[in-house]
């Protein structure tokens, strides 16, 4: 399995870089501490400047790491963090992956999570080894849905996330797209 980490890709409005301590402040007011879309991420709530900086500094320190692949979504127009894009969960002896994102709620409904997420696909499939990418989302996320329908992926009965806990996947909704 051929990892590269977490390398810089670019779409026509964003730059998905890795993270750094100067997305602070960004982070904070743009989505780690807004409860909706933390629970909906299904992360913790990050309520002072203090956790985010804890929160920024494990995500750096995980860096050194090739298997690693979490992205900074940057507006290019404000140079602002809008959200984050990840595989959450790799699973290299099946070349596979699992994706997360966030988009600040200032931003959503303007492309930016499918945008990204498309983005992702390309660069995935075209600099590393993985023949897989999965997703899913609480059935009552629709919106998530559409992202992901939008950018390519298609639904499916389950995901290695839930094959490998030997859990049906009920109340989630399942995608995958293949290289």
């Amino acid at each position: 399995m051929k990892h590269t980490g977490t390398q810089p890709f670019e779409t026509k409005r964003l730059l998905c870089r890795r993270f750094q301590a100067a997305d602070r402040d960004d982070m904070f007011h743009n989505w780690a501490a807004d409860p909706e879309i933390q629970l909906e991420y299904g992360e913790p709530v990050y309520d002072t400047l203090d956790k985010v900086s804890e929160l920024l500094a494990n995500i750096i320190s995980s860096y050194n790491r090739e298997d690693v692949y979490r992205w900074a979504i940057i507006e290019k127009e404000s140079g602002a963090n809008i959200g984050q894009i990840a595989l959450c969960r790799v699973y290299s002896d099946k070349a596979a992956a699992e994706i997360e994102y966030c988009i600040g709620d200032n931003y959503s409904g303007h492309g930016y999570a499918g945008e990204a997420l498309a983005g992702l696909i390309d660069h995935v499939f075209t600099t590393t080894g993985f023949i897989t990418l999965e997703a899913y989302h609480r059935a009552e996320n629709t919106r998530s849905g559409r992202v992901l329908e939008k950018s390519g992926m298609h639904r499916t009965d389950t995901i290695e996330r839930f094959r490998e806990s030997g859990e049906d996947p009920v109340g989630e909704v399942c995608y995958s797209i293949s290289k």
